[in-house]
Order: structure tokens, then sequence, then C-alpha cells
């Protein structure tokens, strides 16, 4: 390369360089590692299992939670803790978890080349979420300041989409975020109905012609993978059917995405014909039309959003508000999920989706627990998180307000395994720069 190249090369890579660093600099520098102890008092814990401590003691060191209890009931000695926060007239969660989302994974929906989701061919479980999480999106840090701090990154497209994985939103890189990898496989459930929009703004249903054609081909590549997994001799390698052999164990879930009643029962019938120890139905928007079935063979549900429209033109208005009541009088086990239009930047509404259901029965525990201790029960991360126990992570926010209240939501600390998070993103330093620019900050 001659100079004059040279130059014309570096002159156009200079702008880039300096818009590479701009877009860096509005990232949250990664929390560091806990290195002190710290207690929490004189907040009302909200434990994620459905109790309530009304003035509590939350301490935690090395990442881990070592402390839980009633501030008029424990003997407290303060000398033992690094650093003591009074959290009176403030609120304490589990971090909020976001399941089923492509949150880490897109970054504008409308640019195809920030969207690394989908994936080519109709069955993909090999495909991997985890090592496609950007832990550089300007995304995560708008959700964290709502109290989500961990998410189910899952992969969208296909019969089966992928192999999605637990990250926590703050790290380095994906291998600094996850929590738990290749926790399981999605799939897409065929459709017995077609929704067909018209021009004048209404609908019509017509039978999908291709549903048999499209369950047998299912129940092919299950077999076949079955097969393949149970046969320790196989001369030739297949990526896609090793990736379904923790489905058969029972070391991944299978998640099934069905919203109609139909579909649902079936896709239950099929996960015992395949002996699927772990299946979660996804979506869900008929469960409540079939609760005993699920109850029954121990099936959790990943609620559909919350704010959506009814499913059929003869069903309550509200009915997407009152699901997750009737699930909770049935007894299912269920979490809240923001699958949809602009996911992962509404992920951040995640909790007023809980908000809502507390305005249509749910108590206001239990629609906690269905964004926290729940969750971690169906995706088999309970072990570790979910709620506030001792010995789990010590993944916590505090907030000044109800955090299921947009009004009053203000998430003022936050930590991830015992790293306090740097709350700060990008929309907020907008709105203080314009702010300033026009003179609104003194009044």
């Amino acid at each position: 390369m001659n100079t004059t190249n040279s130059c014309r090369f570096f002159v156009c890579l200079l702008p880039l360089l300096c818009l590479h660093l701009f877009s860096f600099s509005q990232t949250p520098i990664p929390a560091k590692k806990q290195t002190k102890s710290i207690l929490l008092m004189n907040g009302t814990a909200h434990l994620g299992n459905g109790e309530v401590i009304q003035n509590s003691l939350v301490g935690f060191k090395d990442g881990k939670i070592t402390l839980v209890g009633d501030a008029q009931t424990v003997r407290l000695d303060k000398n033992a803790w690094d650093t003591i926060i009074n959290c009176f007239g403030k609120q304490l969660y589990p971090g909020f978890i976001a399941p089923n989302t492509t949150l880490g994974l897109t970054d504008i929906e409308t640019v195809r080349g920030s969207n690394d989701f989908n994936d080519v061919s109709g069955y993909n479980p090999h495909v991997r979420s985890q090592i496609a999480f950007n832990t550089d999106s300007k995304i995560p840090p708008t959700v964290r300041t709502n109290g989500v701090l961990v998410a189910q990154v899952t992969p969208r497209g296909g019969r089966i989409a992928g192999t999605s994985s637990i990250m926590a939103l703050d790290g380095w890189n994906w291998q600094d975020a996850t929590l738990k990898m290749d926790d399981g496989v999605h799939l897409d459930w065929p459709s017995f109905y077609s929704r067909n929009w018209n021009e004048s703004g209404g609908n019509t249903y017509s039978q999908n012609k291709d549903y048999e054609t499209q369950l047998q081909e299912l129940e092919k590549f299950f077999a076949e993978a079955k097969a393949y997994n149970e046969n320790p001799n196989n001369s030739e390698k297949n990526i896609r059917f090793e990736a379904m052999r923790g489905v058969f164990t029972g070391e991944k879930n299978l998640f099934i995405h069905a919203s109609y009643m139909k579909g649902i029962t079936e896709a239950v019938t099929f996960s015992k014909k395949f002996g699927i120890p772990h299946m979660v139905i996804v979506g869900g928007t008929e469960s409540y039309k079939c609760t005993q079935v699920l109850k029954e063979n121990n099936i959790p549900v990943m609620l559909e959003r919350v704010h959506s429209l009814p499913l059929r033109d003869d069903d309550d208005v509200d009915q997407c508000y009152k699901t997750a009541f009737q699930l909770q009088q049935a007894g299912v086990l269920f979490c809240l999920q923001n699958e949809g239009d602009m996911e992962a930047m509404n992920a951040r509404n995640i909790p007023f989706l809980a908000g809502t259901t507390v305005a249509y029965g749910l108590t206001q525990e239990q629609a906690i627990a269905a964004l926290t201790g729940n969750t971690a029960k169906i995706l088999r991360i309970d072990n570790f998180m979910g709620t506030l126990e001792v010995g789990k992570d010590a993944t916590l926010f505090i907030s000044e307000g109800d955090a299921l209240d947009m009004k009053t939501n203000n998430v003022t600390w936050a930590f991830i395994q015992g790293r306090k998070l740097d709350l700060r993103n990008e929309q907020q330093q907008l709105y203080h720069t314009y702010e300033e620019k026009y003179g609104l900050k003194d009044k």
C-alpha cells in the first residue's frame, strides 16, 4: 500500500474509531468482584417466595447471601460488616428474571445486521444463544434500572429455534455473563389455526392444512434424535441430534411454544410419548382452559405478555390480564415473560406487567414470585437464585418505591452476585444532557 492510499485509509478509518470509542463510553463498565461484606438493614424485604420481612436484615459476602432476618429478632454485630446501607422506607427484591427474551441478541430490530437470534433451516437445536450474547449492547443497562438483572436469552425462528442460556446482565463478555449455559431447547409447536388479517383491520381464522404433515415431521425428528442418543455406537456425529441429548436425559428443559388449548394439550401428550422429563409451555394464551392437564402432569407455564389483545374475538377483553390469577388459583406453576414486538427494549417493562396481574387478582407477593422465585424454579436455577435466602447468589436490588408500579419504581442500588452495578445508561445521560441544555435542571 503506497503512502497516498495509506493516508486515505486512515482518514476513512478515523471516524469509525471515534464512533466506536464514543459508543463504548456509553456502556457502563462491568462491576468489580465483591471484596467487602455488605449489610442492608431496615428495609422491607420481599423474599420472592411469598414472604415479606418488614424490618429486614440482608447481608452478603463474596457474592453469596449470608444473612436474611428480622432486625427485631436478630442480634446484630455491626462491626462484623464492612459496609452498612440503611434502607429505611425502601423495598428490597431478588433480581427480576426476564425469561424467553432476545435481550442481548438484538440492538435495532429494523437493522438486520444487529439481530443475531434467527438462523436458517427449520430444526436448529444446536444453535446456542450463549455465544451470541452481546455484553456491549446499550439495551441491558436500560433494563437493569428497573430491577431486571438476569435473562434467559432465547433464539427465534424455525420449528426448533435453538438452545437458550441464562445470562447475567453484566460482564465483559458472554463467558463472564453466563449463569447457566444451554438450559433448554425451544420448539415452536405447529398451530392448528391460521389467523388471517383483512384490509378493514379485522381477522378471520382458518385451519392449517399442513398441520398433520408438520406434526409428522416433528415426531420423525424426535424419534430419530432419541434413537441416535440411545445408540452408543453411532458411526457419524449428528450435531443436531447431539444437541437434543440433554432434553431426553433431563439435563435440559424442552420449552414448547404453544398458544391454543389444542396445541398445549397435544404438546403435553407429545412430551409424554417421547419421555421428556422436563417440559415447559411458553406463551400459553389458552392455558387457563386446560389447567387440570397442566397440573396433573406438573407442566409449568411461561405466560405470554400480559399487555396483549385477546386471542379470539369472543374472549373477554381483559382475559390476558387475568390469566395469571386463574393459573394461580388452579395451582399451576407459572412465570411472566415478554415475547413480542420490541421485546428486548420492553424487557424493562416486565415489572409493570406483574403490576397489572395484581390489579386482576394476584397478591403483591404472588406477582413478585412470578418474576423471581417461580421463574427460577421453571428455569431450574432456584438452587442459587430467585429468592433472598442464605446461600444463594446476592443478586438483588433496592427500590425507593413499589418496583411493580411505574410511578414509584426507582432502583437506587443493584447487585449481581454481590457486585455493585453502575445503574447509569445512555437514556439517562441524554435526559440530563438536554435537561441542562434547556435550563430545566433546577426547575
